[in-house]
């Protein structure tokens, strides 16, 4: 693309590189000029403007944006474009569920030219129907086709959206002897969670803190995906919550994890369901451990043990002050 200043007499057809307040308004960055803008610059008092011209082989700011828009979208499920505007298009969610980024594909793409950029979400960032998760922006006013041809090849799959795949579930809370219910702010702080991807929360229900009634309790409820919230912290793959569950028939696939605030969850399964050990910090709405496993099997994607054990990078997440015990004392 060329770019630079030219005599007015030579700007007829070429792209006006800065805004120009004229006596007749302002000729916005981006306008392609034609004669009658010829005439308001001059009458401004310019001999010459800041043009940009494409040259053959390049495509405009607008048309490449689209069509690298259409290329990502394409195939990507729950995704959705808008119309191209100074060289941008936004992509947003139809609902609500979790960003799959690849980033193999996303630095492929940007590496191709400097001028043709994708910025999205992390991957695995959670969103809600009509979140932008990405925008496309053709920086200069024209690319090479070429380099734009490159850019959509490895655009084609590099997003989509991971919906919701479970639709139901339970909470069980346990209760010490002698002590009073449990306060609902845990039970609220997960009906939030689970409202934010479209997962109702069966009637409450609280049972002994002890491995026979939690068992029971586990094997009665018909949920698709079943959480246990405990009086008392696990503390051991032995303890009443883990025990509970191999009781009811079930398995234990992890307990802990490496990321705090979380570090006491456990996830396991019941009969093709999965069961997820609530650690204390979720009585909290604040980011922690829990949301990462929740989202993503909610949303249908493994959660193993080798899953969580990849977890540590980045899991050292915002302290939550209401927690018992702080990981550093305040000074």
């Amino acid at each position: 693309m060329l770019f630079g200043p030219v005599p007015l007499a030579e700007a007829e057809g070429a792209i006006l590189a800065h805004r120009v307040d004229t006596a007749d308004g302002p000729l916005p960055k981006g306008a392609r000029l034609d004669a009658a803008a010829v005439v308001r610059l001059a009458a401004a008092g310019l001999a010459e403007v800041i043009v940009a011209r494409p040259e053959p082989g390049e495509i405009g700011e607008n048309a490449a944006a689209a069509r690298l828009a259409a290329a990502l979208l394409s195939g990507a499920e729950g995704l959705r474009g808008g119309g191209a505007a100074t060289g941008r298009v936004n992509l947003h969610a139809m609902g609500p569920g979790l960003l799959r980024a690849d980033a193999a594909r996303i630095d492929a793409l940007n590496a191709v030219h400097p001028m043709i950029t994708l910025a999205t979400l992390p991957d695995l960032a959670r969103v809600e129907s009509r979140s932008m998760v990405a925008t496309v922006k053709i920086i200069s006013y024209a690319v090479p086709e070429s380099a734009l041809e490159a850019a959509c090849a490895h655009a084609a799959g590099a997003l989509h959206l991971a919906s919701p795949v479970l639709a139901r579930a339970a909470l069980i809370e346990t209760v010490l002897p002698g002590a009073a219910p449990p306060a609902p702010k845990g039970r609220e702080a997960l009906a939030l969670r689970l409202r934010r991807l479209g997962v109702t929360l069966a009637p409450r229900r609280i049972v002994p803190h002890r491995a026979a009634p939690l068992a029971e309790a586990l094997a009665e409820t018909d949920a698709e995906i079943l959480f246990i919230l405990t009086a008392s912290a696990t503390s051991d793959p032995a303890d009443v919550a883990p025990a509970a569950l191999l009781a009811a028939g079930g398995r234990l696939e992890r307990y802990g994890m490496p990321v705090d605030p979380g570090n006491l969850l456990f996830i396991g399964a019941l009969h093709g369901r999965p069961v997820i050990g609530l650690p204390g910090c979720a009585r909290s709405p604040a980011l922690n451990g829990a949301d990462w496993v929740l989202e993503r099997v909610i949303c249908g994607l493994p959660v193993g043990a080798a899953d969580i054990a990849r977890m540590g990078v980045g899991g050292l997440l915002k302290e939550i002050a209401a927690r018992g015990r702080l990981r550093e004392a305040p000074e």
